[in-house]
């Protein structure tokens, strides 16, 4: 396993993303998965309230029961969005119970999406309320999750409240988040990367992205994780398990590791650069029609039918998500979701080009 450090501590350079359990309603099975990445030697594990159902917390925390007893230390990673403080306050306080923990590691102020979002954050007390929870003990480092564009996300760590920032992050997005890495880099935090694989575009079009391969006999998981491993500002890639082949999969990528050249990167780079900077992670924050509509499931059906073509999706949208293309009727074009894009992506330009695209 290939190791990094985070704040002083050695972490494993593979993070456990608890976002994409496929049985969360089995507590328990869903905990072996956990446990399957701590005896691979996964040392960082994040998760939050609200993940799969509400129940990734609990799950985490019952794993956690059992990585008590072993020899290998690890750390937490949990998050809160709430803006006032003392709604946070009982968050974390929950959060706590759950993880059957006394103290969480890495405490994130999550979900920031705009400059006028973070300034709210700090005017209803949700800052103060977690450097306060930091000074009493029950946090070990403040951090903050978002999909701001790199120049904001310079702006909110120069600021000085936080030790670590989680960002979204791939091989597929890289040249347009530059600028908050370094900021973070410059003020000594730990970066943690979501969305790796971006959103599993990446691994689920290997002959689009084969450009990326850039060894002999690579996979595409491979030469995702590989990517990012190479750059030693990042602290911890973050990937979603679903299961424990997941893990043993993902884990023997990383156990390949050879850091990429600088011709290497620049060869990627400039292929991203001119061709896929506008695909959908699939960061689900779009979720947020007043009506209902599963934007994201639509957003990354999109992607395949720039990937794939036409014929892909209806097949994306009724075998992959269980929806179909008459949602979109229900559509007022409200622009909350547009709003809400991390990516800013032209969300109603794309439901109008998936109607024409899908034949009823």
């Amino acid at each position: 396993m290939e190791y990094r450090t985070y704040k002083g501590r050695k972490t494993a350079a593979l993070g456990f993303g608890g976002m994409r359990f496929e049985s969360p309603l089995d507590i328990d099975a869903s905990a072996e998965t956990v446990l399957r990445a701590y005896e691979k030697g996964i040392t960082y594990f994040d998760t939050a309230p609200g993940y799969c159902q509400d129940k990734s917390e609990i799950i985490v925390g019952e794993a956690i029961r059992e990585m008590k007893k072993g020899d290998q230390p690890f750390t937490i990673s949990t998050k809160s969005s709430k803006a006032d403080g003392s709604e946070l306050r009982r968050q974390l306080e929950t959060s706590l119970k759950r993880l059957n923990v006394d103290c969480i590691d890495y405490y994130n102020c999550w979900y920031v999406l705009t400059k006028k979002d973070w300034e709210n954050r700090k005017k209803s007390g949700a800052v103060q309320a977690i450097l306060k929870a930091k000074e009493e003990g029950l946090i070990k480092h403040a951090a903050f999750s978002t999909h701001l564009p790199g120049p904001h996300i310079r702006d909110v760590i120069e600021e000085g409240f936080f030790e670590g920032v989680t960002l979204g992050y791939s091989i597929i997005n890289f040249p347009f988040r530059q600028d908050g890495i370094q900021a973070a880099v410059e003020n000594n935090m730990g970066v943690v990367v979501m969305n790796p694989l971006g959103g599993g575009v990446i691994t689920e079009n290997e002959e689009t992205f084969s450009f990326l391969k850039v060894r002999k006999d690579q996979s595409m998981l491979e030469a995702a994780l590989h990517f990012l491993l190479s750059d030693p500002r990042i602290t911890v890639p973050l990937v979603g398990f679903r299961n424990i082949n997941d893990v043993d999969t993902a884990v023997a990528a990383v156990e390949n590791f050879k850091a990429y050249t600088e011709d290497e990167i620049s060869y990627i780079r400039a292929r991203v650069e001119g061709e896929f900077n506008q695909l959908c992670t699939s960061c689900m924050y779009c979720d947020v029609c007043p009506e209902g509509i599963p934007v994201w499931n639509f957003m990354e059906a999109y992607n395949h039918l720039k990937l794939k073509g036409a014929e892909s999706v209806s097949d994306r949208l009724k075998w992959h998500w269980g929806t179909d293309i008459s949602e979109l009727d229900k559509c007022t074009k409200c622009l909350k979701c547009e709003r809400a894009c991390t990516q800013t992506l032209p969300i109603m330009d794309r439901f109008e080009e998936l109607k024409k695209a899908v034949i009823v």
